[in-house]
């Protein structure tokens, strides 16, 4: 982690009925994840959720790297899921990454 930044886990839940949507606009939101430092927040991990039979893709799961809580909420804002209106609800919450983060020696 650079100083002064924090890791923030972004959690979206897909509108019931919108699979078509996803698949439309999954290239722009995939490519606009890639280009996160361009927004000022570094995109660590991500990926779609599953239904508990995890037979359908009902969500997506972010871990980003930003100064402030702020800078998240706006890029999750300009995502192209989030303007297509593919989300039911969004939670963001300060993560303390602590197991398994790359930048601490256990």
């Amino acid at each position: 982690m650079r100083p002064s930044t924090r890791y923030y886990a972004v959690f979206a839940t897909d509108k019931p009925g919108m699979r078509d949507v996803r698949e439309r606009v999954r290239a722009v939101h995939r490519t606009y994840l890639r280009t996160a430092s361009q927004h000022g927040v570094f995109v660590r991990l991500g990926g779609s959720t599953l239904a508990p039979q995890c037979d359908a893709l009902n969500g997506t799961l972010l871990v980003i790297e930003a100064e402030a809580y702020d800078d998240v909420m706006r890029f999750v804002r300009d995502d192209p899921y989030t303007r297509a209106g593919l989300f039911e609800h969004v939670e963001i919450r300060p993560w303390d990454w602590n197991l398994g983060n790359p930048e601490q020696r256990v």
